[in-house]
């Protein structure tokens, strides 16, 4: 007997997400896109007889204050249009901080309930922007149980998981669309060496890094990617074949972490730095003053290795330009590393390396 091709085939219906709400609730964010200015890439006045020239790209003036909004629209919109999001799912994330807050600001505005699942020791600054934009904190006491307690959280309730750790890299599109690495080459378009010799940037997710490190690579340019690592963080170790870290994760919010995360890619990453944590308070304060915007510790750790390079760069007698990511207000740090009582507290003394950064930015060589 010959089976008929066409009656054999089965027609399943599979369910989805209302197609009509989720056309709205794309709407909605790419119409907050557009009502968004993009972020301001400010130019350091270098002491006298420097060739290199520093650029902050300011990411605190977006509307959640900080370089993960852009990343929360991606992860939102990339869901979104996967169809892992619908009118009545609870969104789940495990988050240091800044990303969660511009996530609660997306799940509102589309609608959503979402938890932010963190370490208990996340400032309560960070906690107060994230309820404030509807969310709600679930608070571990071991950093490293993020992960899993935010799967089953999401398993329990029927929600789903947003794991920026995993889809950072793939939600953002690397090529362009706006995202930050076409914004600093449009914006230094114009300057005296409008193509970076480096761009300096943290890891958290390495989403960020992931982007930069590809766009420069499709645009054919001769740009560098540093990522600077803090204290207690398995990238750097992890990067340079060491043995990781036993502590759990970094005390700057927002960079370092305690695994290697999914969107990390080493291989567009082009040198690593590691500056210890009071390094990172010290620069953080020593930019406030040269900027005339004071940004979080995570900024200070991009400054102090940028101030390295810089001073390399002229050891070699090499003009050019440094782009470091500003990554959100020091604000959300007035009880941590702002607040000196605090850093001497953790053992973090900013003087020597204040000393060291000083020295450096009126000499312009790197001591020792």
């Amino acid at each position: 007997m010959t089976t008929d091709p066409v009656a054999a085939l089965v027609d399943v219906a599979v369910p989805s997400v209302d197609r009509a709400w989720t056309a709205e609730a794309v709407r909605r964010i790419r119409a907050d896109q557009t009502r968004s200015a993009d972020t301001h890439l400010v130019k350091l006045a270098m002491p006298p007889g420097w060739q290199v020239d520093l650029y902050v790209k300011d990411e605190s003036t977006h509307p959640t204050g900080s370089l993960k909004h852009r990343l929360a629209r991606s992860l939102f919109l990339h869901a979104l249009c996967t169809g892992w999001i619908g009118p009545d799912t609870t969104v789940i994330e495990a988050s240091s901080g800044s990303t969660a807050v511009s996530e609660a600001y997306f799940a509102q505005m589309i609608g959503v309930r979402f938890v932010a699942v963190m370490a208990r020791s996340t400032s309560a600054a960070k906690i107060a922007l994230i309820e404030r934009e509807g969310g709600v904190c679930h608070l571990v006491d071991d950093p490293s149980t993020v992960y899993d307690v935010a799967r089953q959280l999401a398993e329990r309730s029927g929600g789903f998981y947003l794991d920026q750790f995993t889809f950072a890299e793939r939600a953002t599109d690397w090529r362009g669309n706006n995202n930050i690495a076409e914004s600093i080459f449009d914006q230094m378009a114009a300057e005296p060496h409008p193509v970076p010799s480096w761009v300096v940037v943290g890891a958290g997710t390495g989403g960020t890094s992931a982007t930069i490190g590809r766009f420069t690579r499709y645009r054919g340019v001769d740009t560098r990617v540093c990522v600077v690592d803090p204290e207690r963080s398995v990238f750097l170790p992890s990067y340079s074949g060491r043995p990781a870290p036993t502590e759990l994760g970094s005390r700057i919010e927002g960079i370092g972490r305690p695994r290697v995360e999914p969107s990390f890619l080493p291989s567009v990453v082009d040198r690593m730095l590691g500056v210890p944590d009071a390094a990172s308070a010290a620069a953080m304060g020593f930019l406030a003053e040269r900027l005339g915007r004071r940004m979080g510790p995570s900024t200070g750790t991009s400054f102090y290795g940028a101030l390295r390079l810089a001073c390399e760069m002229r050891a070699q007698d090499r003009a050019g330009s440094i782009v470091l990511l500003g990554c959100d207000p020091a604000d959300r740090y007035r009880d941590s590393f702002g607040d000196q009582e605090w850093l001497i507290a953790h053992d973090l003394d900013p003087r020597p390396y204040r000393a060291l950064v000083e020295q450096a930015w009126e000499s312009g060589q790197w001591p020792g």
